[in-house]
C-alpha cells in the first residue's frame, strides 16, 4: 500500500489518493490472463523461444569443432528478453551509441553477446532468424524492416568484437602490474577508447 508522502524532514502525511503497487506489469498481467506460470511462457516470447532456443546448442557443431555447451536457462531467457527489447528500441529509431537511449541499446546488445560468447566465441547474431524480429515488429506496430534491425545488431556485434580483441591485450598487460587503478581505467578510456564497463565485462567473463 502507498498511503503516505515522506517529507525531507522525515515526517509523513496521508496521500490524497492512496494506491496499491502489485508489481504486476503488462507481461505479468498477460501471464495471469494466459494461465502461465512464467512470463517467458506468454505468447510474445513464443517466436523467440521456438526459433532461438535451438540456435546455439551442441547439435549445431560439426565433428571437427571442440565440445560446445548449451546456454544455461537463465542466459537463454536473458538473450530472449534483451533481443526482443533491442528490436523495440531500434524500431523506435534508436541506434547504439555512447550516450542516452543509444547507450542503453548498446548495453543490451553487449549483454546478449557476453552471455553467448562465454562458452563459444563463434556464436553470432548473423544466425538470428528474421521470424521473431518480424513478430516483435508486428506486435508493437513498428514501421521498420526486420532485416534492417538484424543489420544494426550485427554491426554492433562486430564493433564489440573489435573492441574486445583490441582491449584484452591492453588490459592483461596492465594487470601484470597488479589490480587496475582509476588511472589505468582513465588511460584505457582516454587513450584507447575502452570504457570502464567494457573492462569490467572482460574481467568478469574472460571474453576473448
Amino acid at each position: 500500500m502507498m498511503r503516505h508522502r515522506r517529507h525531507p524532514d522525515g515526517s509523513l502525511t496521508p496521500l490524497e489518493q492512496p494506491g496499491v503497487d502489485t508489481g504486476m506489469g503488462l507481461e505479468r498481467m498477460a501471464m495471469v490472463l494466459q494461465g502461465r506460470s512464467c512470463v517467458f511462457d506468454i505468447d510474445v516470447f513464443e517466436p523467440w523461444i521456438r526459433t532461438v532456443s535451438t540456435l546455439w546448442t551442441p547439435s549445431q557443431q560439426s565433428p571437427q569443432q571442440s565440445p560446445q555447451q548449451s546456454l544455461p536457462q537463465s542466459s537463454q531467457r536473458l538473450v530472449y528478453d534483451h533481443l526482443r527489447s533491442s528490436v523495440v528500441v531500434i524500431g523506435d529509431g534508436v541506434h547504439p551509441s555512447n550516450t542516452g537511449r543509444g547507450y542503453v541499446l548498446r548495453r543490451l546488445i553487449r549483454r546478449i553477446l557476453t552471455h553467448l560468447w562465454r562458452e563459444d566465441p563463434s556464436r553470432t547474431l548473423l544466425d538470428l532468424p528474421t521470424e521473431p524480429i518480424a513478430s516483435t515488429v508486428d506486435h508493437h506496430g513498428l514501421s521498420i524492416d526486420p532485416l534492417y534491425v538484424q543489420d544494426v545488431l550485427v554491426y554492433e556485434e562486430r564493433r564489440f568484437g573489435a573492441l574486445l580483441r583490441r582491449g584484452r591485450p591492453l588490459i592483461e598487460r596492465l594487470l601484470l602490474r597488479g589490480p587496475l587503478t582509476d588511472d589505468d581505467l582513465h588511460y584505457l578510456h582516454d587513450t584507447h577508447g575502452i570504457p570502464r564497463d567494457l573492462v569490467e565485462e572482460v574481467l568478469s567473463t574472460g571474453l576473448r
